[in-house]
């Protein structure tokens, strides 16, 4: 079984609006309401790509009963842990001559609260793969993702797709895989990184720190994988036209996680990761299954 961990998710409202001007009244021309958070997304895409998996993390008032429901609606199964104090937050996000964000904070998570997600995470059983994914909440320690690895066994295959320290941190546990991006590995290293064998080399020393496979992201270059067994695998996008990057590294975790399973092929994981994460970019949220697979052909 697959569990996604979301700490923070969100109804994310999508506007676009022809030319936002502040200080007076703006009309949107199209609104869009999706559940947002980096595992919620890895979670739709396995959904659609037909792997059953469970959404963990934590939401409050109404706005979580809607992502609840939202994701419900998705096909997908939550066991979200209900926080008594705050609301799920709405980001919204506006699309107009220039590209605004205003996200919410979200509701305070305690000690109990935590506690519970505990529990749920001693119910992993050996070879089930935690997926944990984006940033944590300020009213959540910085090393909860440490803490979580190190609670959980050797025989449960650990995910991450966070930045910096987050990521950097986690090293140690040996995670089965991580996904950062090219902009991500610049900042770990603190270098520019001008062609692809510097993005191997610095895979590789990832991997000396405990990464088992290490996924680099590209955007519209592509993506390469440094696997445990010494392989290096290299894709250039597919063809089509950018039209959303939101969630879609997210379904290139997903893509890689559905295509490892299904298949037991590194090479095969990477190309079903290349093309859920192309079919999402291409699309104005998540690719469908036969989009995933239209572009798995031409990889």
């Amino acid at each position: 079984m697959i569990y996604t961990v979301t700490f923070n998710p969100s109804i994310d409202y999508i506007v676009k609006i022809d030319n936002l001007r502040l200080g007076t009244v703006n009309r949107t021309q199209n609104e869009e309401i999706y559940p947002g958070g980096k595992g919620i997304n890895v979670s739709i895409m396995l959904k659609k790509l037909g792997v059953e998996n469970k959404v963990l993390g934590f939401i409050g008032g109404f706005t979580g009963d809607e992502i609840e429901a939202r994701l419900k609606s998705q096909g997908c199964y939550s066991e979200f842990i209900k926080v008594a104090d705050g609301l799920s937050r709405i980001n919204v996000k506006i699309s107009s001559k220039e590209e605004s964000e205003i996200n919410g904070r979200g509701p305070r998570i305690k000690g109990s609260d935590v506690e519970k997600l505990y529990s749920q995470l001693k119910d992993l059983k050996s070879g089930d793969i935690l997926v944990l994914a984006g940033s944590i909440p300020n009213t959540l320690p910085e090393n909860i993702y440490e803490d979580i690895c190190d609670f959980l066994s050797n025989n449960i295959n650990i995910v991450v797709d966070a930045t910096r320290n987050l990521l950097v941190n986690v090293l140690k546990y040996k995670p089965f895989l991580i996904k950062p991006n090219k902009y991500e590995l610049e900042e770990i290293f603190n270098t520019k990184l001008n062609d692809e064998e510097e993005i191997i080399e610095k895979g590789k020393e990832l991997q000396k720190c405990g990464a088992r496979n290490v996924l680099i992201s590209m955007a519209g270059e592509g993506a390469i994988l440094v696997s445990e067994n010494g392989e290096i695998f290299k894709s250039k996008s597919p063809k089509g036209v950018v039209i959303n990057s939101v969630g879609a590294g997210d379904s290139m975790v997903a893509g890689f996680l559905a295509g490892y399973l299904k298949r037991g092929s590194m090479e095969e994981a990477f190309k079903m990761g290349v093309a859920a994460g192309s079919a999402s970019a291409f699309s104005h949220w998540m690719g469908d299954k036969a989009q995933v697979l239209r572009l798995y052909d031409e990889i």
